[in-house]
């Protein structure tokens, strides 16, 4: 959450730079943002889910004892 806070601050400091680099949408456009924003959250959450899930079913001694 507090990457997802910063990109989109930096990339609404940014707006001058990437409004060359948009075509049909201005910068600041916040549907666009919150978009890209929950699109970013969704693809980190269902990366980790796996291995967090994983983690969740090994008991604490078994790995411990594997490091």
């Amino acid at each position: 959450m507090a990457g997802i806070g910063t990109g989109l601050g930096a990339a609404l400091l940014l707006t001058r730079f990437l409004g060359s680099l948009l075509f049909g949408l201005s910068p600041g456009d916040p549907l666009t943002l919150a978009v890209a924003a929950l699109l970013l959250f969704t693809v980190a959450m269902l990366a980790s889910w796996g291995p967090a899930r994983r983690a969740a079913h090994i008991q604490p001694v078994q790995a411990l004892r594997h490091e």
